[in-house]
């Protein structure tokens, strides 16, 4: 996590907790030479376009008072999505043996991108049912990991 998103992630967190959400990610990046942060909410209920919109009235003033960022920006204030990418060691814990999809950064048998339970989580490592077939997958090898729904 980039320092920007750490500081703003200590700043919002309380007040996010305050709106009956909890804070999943906090995201600073910058796309076709624009910076954007986005401050990504969740709830055991889902998360509303109104839970959306009351969390960033809220937030906005508290960013403009603190500044932590120097250049302008684009804020937003979203769901992470159900099909929301896995990257603390907290996230994996929370959805042991639910259906991720694993990008990997070169081919493994052919394919760069393997869908299966996941079974276990240790040091970036993961274990992952793919049919009948347990792998191992290192953290190394591992470019992206994200919830799987299938419908």
């Amino acid at each position: 996590m980039s320092k920007v998103s750490e500081t703003v992630s200590e700043l919002v967190r309380p007040y996010v907790e305050e709106e009956g959400c909890s804070l999943w990610d906090v995201e600073y990046v910058k796309e076709a030479g624009t910076f954007y942060l986005r401050v990504f909410i969740d709830k055991d209920s889902g998360v509303t376009i109104d839970d959306c919109e009351r969390v960033s009235r809220r937030l906005d003033p508290i960013l403009d008072e603190a500044d932590p960022i120097q250049e302008s920006y684009v804020f937003e204030v979203g769901s992470p999505g159900a099909e929301r990418e896995l990257k603390r060691p907290s996230d994996f814990e929370k959805f042991l043996g639910s259906d991720v999809e694993v990008r990997l950064y070169k081919s493994t048998d052919g394919k760069k991108s393997l869908i299966g339970k996941l079974l276990s989580y240790e040091d970036g490592d993961i274990k992952l049912l793919v049919g009948n077939e347990e792998m191992i997958i290192k953290k190394q090898d591992i470019a992206q990991v994200r919830l799987h729904i299938t419908f």
